[in-house]
């Protein structure tokens, strides 16, 4: 993993920002730091951005209307900090297109465990998939450029997105377990609840499915997991 690695932190809280700055920093990280939802959108201009954690309760524009901004425009990776374990902030945060969250209080070492873990998943080659492109019945997953097009319209797929939909198109037909799927995209279940796969299939689903509620693409399987249209 590339240590000169650029993050954008963004939370009003000075201890905060000091706690989490001084680990990132010692580990080699060039921090970006951010006060409130404006400056972080000035900030993430200004800088060539890696990863951006950023706190859902923030002056003038919320972490989720950050994010928002963030996700119309790039798929950097996101990390959301929330003070409060409240399940809607979560799911908003990532439906909106946050791609992990850690809810305060957290240790240090579980918070530079899902930082590596973010960048490193952001820096795998893309061309580590069985296939370089992928083509059925009107979808097309081009890995090396981490293009996503249906019938012909480009898609634009959050990190995770890409990743959830290239994993289970390159197996079509296998049947992956919600904890197999979150083990492998975000390097470990620990701390996480296997339910937020769900959020990610049902995002997924909205862009490439011509109707979400009868997929052509991405099955459920009751009970188990996911899995892609078998080939045949």
């Amino acid at each position: 993993m590339a240590q000169d690695a650029t993050i954008l932190l963004v939370d009003d809280e000075e201890s905060v920002q000091k706690l989490l700055a001084f680990p990132l920093e010692r580990e080699g990280f060039r921090v970006v730091q951010a006060r409130d939802g404006e400056e972080a959108l000035v900030r993430f201009e200004e800088n060539d951005v890696d990863l951006v954690i950023l706190d859902i309760m923030l002056p003038k524009l919320d972490g989720l209307e950050v994010c928002r901004r963030l996700r119309a425009k790039s798929t950097v990776p996101i990390i959301m900090l929330t003070a409060r374990d409240d399940e809607l902030d979560k799911v908003v945060g990532l439906e909106l297109g946050a791609d992990d969250y850690i809810t305060k209080p957290f240790s240090i070492g579980e918070f530079r465990s899902r930082v590596r873990a973010a960048l490193r998943r952001a820096m795998l080659p893309a061309a580590s998939a069985r296939s370089d492109v992928f083509e059925v019945d009107g979808l097309q997953i081009d890995v090396p450029r981490r293009a996503v097009a249906v019938r012909g319209e480009p898609v634009q797929l959050t990190y995770l997105e890409f990743e959830l939909l290239r994993m289970l198109a390159a197996n079509p037909g296998r049947v992956y377990t919600r904890e197999t799927l979150l083990s492998a995209l975000r390097g470990g279940s620990q701390y996480r609840d296997p339910r937020t796969i769900d959020v990610h299939v049902r995002h997924l689903r909205e862009k490439i499915e011509r109707d979400p509620r009868n997929p052509e693409y991405v099955f459920t399987v009751r009970g188990v997991g996911y899995r892609f249209r078998d080939s045949g």
